[in-house]
């Protein structure tokens, strides 16, 4: 768990703290900043704050305990495939160029990672982790080509 601690000052006094760590918490929106006060993962001066209208006070720490990433897992979709070659042990397909092969940000559904999830029922090897289940290698989403997913270990 990573900690963001930030000193207020003068200026600061006043404004909500929501607003005030979205401003000054790098990389920490506003509303993120609100869930993670009404979590208790804010303390000011050692204190927990869960109050994300409170009003800040120039002059004490205010620390942020940010919990690691969770990374989603991906979840079964219907998309049709282009099986070239399957077996209980791998499949091969022609990935068509356009299709992302795992979900990342900005693509989280509607990839080849989604579509194997669907066809080989959720038995794919555990080779690419769970954010890439079966995936032994990728291709750019605007590539074309074989590809060969890992059904087991």
């Amino acid at each position: 768990m990573s900690m963001i601690v930030i000193t207020s000052e003068a200026a600061d006094a006043g404004q909500r703290l929501d607003a005030f760590l979205g401003a000054r918490a790098e990389g920490i929106s506003r509303s993120r900043a609100k869930s993670l006060i009404e979590e208790g993962a804010v303390t000011v001066g050692g204190a927990v704050e869960t109050n994300p209208r409170a009003p800040v006070k120039a002059g004490l720490v205010y620390a942020v305990a940010l919990p690691p990433p969770v990374p989603a897992a991906p979840q079964p979709e219907n998309i049709p495939l282009d099986i070239l070659f399957e077996d209980e042990h791998l499949i091969i397909l022609n990935k068509p160029a356009g299709l992302a092969v795992h979900p990342a940000p900005g693509s989280e559904t509607g990839t080849l990672v989604n579509a194997l999830l669907h066809h080989c029922q959720g038995q794919l090897s555990g080779i690419g982790g769970v954010e890439r289940p079966g995936i032994v290698h990728r291709l750019d989403k605007l590539t074309s080509g074989v590809m060969v997913a890992a059904k087991t270990e």
